[in-house]
């Protein structure tokens, strides 16, 4: 699979991704959708990277891959790169509680999230996922 190949999977993956966190979001499933928007944020970006010849390495967060290498990112993820890190460190943040909960104080995961939660991360992965989607792709 050519370096293209791969950024457009990433892509396509994050956008169903998306809009399966949209469907979520109807069936009030608040902590899904917060993980559902992580995950489709670390493939869009991790498309973007690949787009600019950057391999990636197996990680959720990749708001450190995305500073080192600012200057081979399309222009308009390079114009936003303070966003994208902070979306890929936050979302990071909420991963694992958004799907297991609290286990130190015993608190479900559907009750540390609210509806405000989910379409903060909606709006977040929206943004994340758009931009990535206009990176032009590698020519390798």
């Amino acid at each position: 699979m050519t370096t293209r190949e791969m950024a457009r999977s990433y892509q396509r993956r994050a956008e169903a991704i998306l809009r399966e966190a949209g469907r979520l979001c109807g069936d009030e499933a608040w902590n899904l959708v917060v993980r559902r928007c992580q995950e489709a944020v670390e493939l869009a970006l991790k498309g973007g990277l690949r787009a600019a010849g950057v391999e990636v390495q197996k990680v959720h967060d990749v708001s450190g891959a995305l500073r080192r290498n600012v200057s081979r990112l399309a222009p308009q993820l390079a114009a936003e790169i303070d966003m994208l890190v902070s979306a890929s460190r936050r979302l990071r943040e909420e991963r694992e509680i958004a799907f297991y909960g609290d286990e130190e104080t015993e608190t479900t995961a559907e009750a540390l999230f609210s509806r405000a939660d989910a379409e903060d991360a909606i709006a977040t992965a929206r943004r994340v996922v758009e931009l990535c989607g206009r990176s032009p792709a590698p020519t390798a």
